[in-house]
């Protein structure tokens, strides 16, 4: 869970509730598609619209 809370703060990012280290996260809401490409320039999976998904940011 410390994990979870660290990777919001630093990142903005959003885990699902069985998240595990590694496993892929999701783009806070909050971030604009235009600061999403400049944070994760390799794109990102959207199986809808409003979900973002990348891998964990190290």
């Amino acid at each position: 869970m410390i994990d979870s809370l660290q990777l919001t703060a630093k990142y903005k990012v959003a885990t699902p509730v069985n998240w595990q280290q590694g496993d892929d996260v999701i783009i806070a809401g909050s971030v604009s598609d235009d600061e999403a490409k400049q944070t994760y320039p390799d794109g990102w999976e959207s199986p809808r619209p409003y979900i973002r998904i990348v891998p964990q940011p190290r």
